[in-house]
C-alpha cells in the first residue's frame, strides 16, 4: 500500500479495479478543511487520461510492474512481434495497444516491455527521447533562415515531424516520444 503523500510521477497504482501510472500530482492545501492530492493518471490497459482526487493520506495499492528488454522484430499483419534478448522468446503485441509508441520503434530497435504479475502486456516503455532517421523532406531553400521556419519531415517509421530548415534527407535526429517533436541533431 502507499498513501497519496508518498506519490510521485511515474509510480504504478491500483485504483477502482484498473492499474493506473501517475503522470502528475499536486498537494493542495487549502485554508479551510482537509488537504487532497489533485492528480492525472493514465490507464495502462486502455491508455486513458483521468483526473482524479484524492484526499490525503488516502492508501491505496501499489501495481507492480515489471519491465522486460526486448527487441522489436517485425509487423505481421496487425500483431508486432518482440523478442526477449536473453530467453529468445518471442511476444505478439497487438497494434492497437501500442498505437502511440509505433511512431517511435523500427525493427531492432530495443524497448521495455511491461507486463502486469509477470502475464499481462500491458505495452512499452519507451525513452523520453529516440534517435530517428529522416525518411523524406523537401530540400532547404537558401536565404529561408531569416525566421524560424520549419519543413515538415517522414522518419523511418512514418511519423511526421516539423524540423528545421537545414535537416536533410538521411539525417540522424533526436525526437521527443511525448508529443513527436524535434528535439536536435544527432550529434
Amino acid at each position: 500500500m502507499i498513501s497519496t503523500n508518498e506519490f510521485k510521477t511515474g509510480h504504478t497504482i491500483m485504483f477502482e479495479g484498473n492499474i493506473y501510472q501517475i503522470i502528475e500530482f499536486l498537494h493542495v492545501k487549502p485554508g479551510k478543511g482537509a488537504a487532497f492530492v489533485r492528480s492525472k493518471l493514465r490507464n495502462l490497459r486502455t491508455g486513458a487520461v483521468v483526473d482524479h482526487t484524492f484526499n490525503a493520506g488516502t492508501k491505496v495499492e501499489r501495481a507492480q510492474i515489471d519491465k522486460t528488454i526486448m527487441q522489436y522484430l517485425y509487423a505481421s499483419g496487425d500483431q508486432h512481434v518482440f523478442m526477449n534478448t536473453e530467453t529468445y522468446e518471442q511476444l505478439d503485441i497487438p497494434a492497437a495497444q501500442i498505437k502511440h509508441e509505433l511512431n517511435f520503434i523500427y525493427e531492432g530497435m530495443e524497448v521495455q516491455v511491461m507486463f502486469y504479475n509477470g502475464v499481462e502486456i500491458l505495452g512499452l516503455s519507451l525513452p523520453d527521447k529516440v534517435v530517428l532517421e529522416v525518411a523524406d523532406t523537401v530540400p532547404g531553400v537558401r536565404g529561408d533562415t531569416k525566421t524560424n521556419a520549419s519543413k515538415d519531415a517522414v522518419m523511418q517509421t512514418g511519423l511526421l515531424v516539423k524540423v528545421p530548415m537545414f535537416i536533410e534527407r538521411g539525417e540522424r535526429i533526436i525526437v521527443s516520444t511525448q508529443d513527436g517533436s524535434y528535439v536536435s541533431r544527432e550529434k
